[in-house]
């Protein structure tokens, strides 16, 4: 993070990742006005693990009521009763989502488009998935260089595949500093008036 703010690096609007804790905590000492967002994908598995297989598909569904609310308002609802359902009998498995709740419900303050790619770090993982599958393949045989060489090379191949972010239009709206909600650009009235 440091190099990156050497290396001028503004400060991001919002960092998407799982619980690292590292990256958490290197995130608030360098780029301390960045907002965050926890992966959904990691959290429902760290949900479901603490609960019986019985009963996951039916707790998987109320997880998903939550992160596909058209808004936040419903998401909060989704939220709370997915905290009423199931805190009596599986408590670390309500904890688990509740610790995070606000990092959670980040992504509804940015444009619905950009959604699909907020709500998850999937997507970055594949790619990396990959790499690292290569890499560990070919351990100690190549320089420091030639291992680089090859890492840029697959993320190139990887790229081909990777789809256009929906609402790129929107991104200039985002770095500006306009606000959403629901992932609707909030129009201040008197612009309405205007």
């Amino acid at each position: 993070m440091l190099d990156l703010k050497a290396r001028g690096m503004n400060s991001p609007k919002l960092a998407v990742g799982d619980g690292a804790m590292g990256f958490w905590a290197a995130l608030d000492e360098v780029y301390g006005e960045t907002r965050q967002q926890r992966c959904w994908m990691h959290k429902t598995g760290n949900v479901l693990n603490a609960a019986p297989k019985a009963v996951q598909a039916k707790m998987k569904q109320a997880l998903h009521d939550i992160w596909q609310a058209p808004t936040k308002h419903e998401a909060e609802a989704a939220f709370d009763t997915f905290e009423q359902m199931y805190e009596p009998k599986y408590p670390k498995a309500v904890q688990s989502l509740q610790k995070d709740r606000d990092e959670l419900m980040a992504f509804y303050d940015f444009p619905a488009q950009h959604w699909q790619s907020l709500r998850t770090t999937n997507p970055i993982e594949s790619t990396f998935g990959t790499i690292r599958h290569r890499t560990k393949r070919s351990k100690g045989c190549l320089s420091r260089d030639g291992m680089l060489q090859m890492i840029f090379k697959l993320g190139e191949c990887a790229e081909k595949n990777w789809r256009k972010q929906r609402g790129f239009n929107y991104l200039a709206k985002v770095v500006q500093g306009i606000k959403f909600k629901d992932g609707e650009e909030v129009i201040a009235t008197d612009q309405k008036v205007a």
